[in-house]
């Protein structure tokens, strides 16, 4: 993983966001791209804007893409990176003057190995839910989600949330760098919570083979799945997790609530997600 877009909007929660594209910047000697971040003009509605958001002129955005390139600065340096000047090694630099969209975003997504975004919020102020769907679903590549609370180690003990499918096997595949580095692996299967498809200890197997040190744990179902997922990474020390995104609808999801939904809602550790 050595591009990391980092697209920043002015929520409550930046500095954590910062931090997690920080660390693991560190952890592969990677560049981190920041790009200054706001609303698809047709979106900006008051229920879904950051709290610095008011009015939707082009003064305004200037201003805020001038601040988000002054706290991306300000941040880096604090962090002890260095500007990148070209070559391999670990460094930042700034996307340029102009300001994207979510949608614009996304796209501009599809170059790097991972966007780093905070996990979405239901307050004002609070990193909004349409940009992350924006990634997950447009840019083709995978997301962090930072979370809104101060954190720890981040990749030394992660959890595959295994439920089979798809999106959770293109999630895998996308987070091979982080689990061969990783010093214990967890495949995690939620009893009830899967579709048709290959087991957890099947998983692990085949990691193994990439000398991953991985072992596959098998769980009973809580009140809800999101709950049980949570509730066993914390359980095995999990600092970060990974998670395929949306196996069921955006719309039944949003309808009827669904692991992805509420984990992206309630997760208070770094999660990696693909669809």
């Amino acid at each position: 993983m050595k591009n990391i877009l980092l697209p920043i909007e002015l929520h409550n929660h930046l500095d954590h966001v910062f931090a997690a594209a920080v660390s693991l910047a560190k952890r592969f000697d990677a560049r981190i791209e920041g790009a200054a971040l706001g609303p698809d003009l047709p979106d900006l509605v008051a229920f879904d804007m950051p709290v610095s958001w008011n009015i939707a002129d082009q003064n305004t955005w200037k201003e805020l893409a001038d601040e988000a390139h002054t706290k991306f600065e300000s941040f880096m340096g604090s962090s002890g990176l260095k500007p990148w000047s070209g070559g391999n090694g670990t460094g930042y630099r700034w996307a340029g003057d102009k300001s994207f969209g979510d949608s614009q975003a996304a796209s501009y997504g599809r170059l790097f190995d991972v966007t780093v975004l905070g996990r979405p919020g239901s307050e004002r102020g609070d990193p909004r839910m349409a940009t992350a769907e924006a990634f997950i679903f447009e840019s083709g590549r995978p997301v962090l989600l930072a979370p809104p609370q101060t954190f720890g180690a981040m990749g030394d003990t992660i959890v595959i949330s295994w439920n089979r499918s798809t999106e959770t096997a293109r999630c895998v595949a996308m987070a091979m760098p982080l689990l061969r580095q990783a010093k214990k692996v967890h495949v995690l299967t939620i009893e009830n919570f899967m579709v048709e498809g290959p087991s957890g200890e099947e998983c692990a197997d085949r990691l193994a083979f990439h000398g991953v040190n991985v072992e596959a744990v098998t769980r009973p179902a809580g009140r809800t799945p999101g709950e049980a997922v949570l509730e066993q990474t914390a359980m095995l020390g999990g600092d970060l997790l990974i998670k395929g995104a949306f196996t069921q609808s955006r719309l039944r999801q949003m309808i009827f609530g669904g692991a992805t939904a509420h984990i992206m809602a309630n997760a208070k550790l770094p999660v990696f997600m693909a669809n």
